[in-house]
């Protein structure tokens, strides 16, 4: 089970919404979904989080590149929406080497069951991505949580924890 939702900074404070990412192919649908949530270009964050087993967070500052953090990249490249956030870049690879083809994903935001030794026959598998968190730890450094925070977030909780943290939780409860 999945949750996403955007956060956006606006000068009343934080909007939420839920989004579906059911029509969310590549990373930059994904900033173009976060873009079209404000239309002043400020901050949007996109919060995703699966089951207690690893969260994410897409910064989109108006049309500067996403910056990202994935708490568990390998949990995350066993889902769906995980591997739209590990983009080669992220996991320190070469662009279009041993990387997902994202023709071949499940994107409707369901399980296929995978287990860690499963190989998809181009050579990868869930071994390759590393058991630890990946990207920009520094994304909410501006915003009051620093890096140390954010590494300590226990993926049951984070989303929670940045919001409240953001002066945000009353508007993401109302979406989840």
């Amino acid at each position: 089970m999945y949750f996403a939702a955007l956060l956006a900074r606006t000068e009343d404070g934080w909007e939420a919404s839920d989004t579906e990412l059911d029509d969310v192919e590549t990373l930059s649908d994904l900033a173009d979904l976060a873009r079209e949530a404000s239309p002043d270009e400020d901050t949007v964050l996109v919060l995703i989080e699966q089951e207690d087993a690893w969260f994410g967070v897409v910064r989109v500052d108006g049309e500067e590149d996403p910056r990202i953090y994935v708490s568990d990249a390998a949990a995350a490249a066993r889902s769906a929406y995980g591997e739209l956030l590990l983009t080669d870049e992220l996991l320190g690879r070469e662009p279009g080497s041993d990387g997902p083809d994202l023709d071949t994903l499940d994107l409707d935001g369901t399980e296929d069951g995978e287990s860690d030794d499963d190989d998809d026959g181009d050579g990868t598998s869930a071994d390759a991505v590393p058991h630890s968190p990946v990207g920009d730890s520094e994304i909410l450094d501006d915003l009051g949580i620093g890096e140390k925070e954010l590494r300590a977030l226990d993926a049951d909780d984070a989303l929670g924890a940045i919001a409240e943290a953001l002066g945000a939780s009353e508007v993401l409860e109302t979406v989840r």
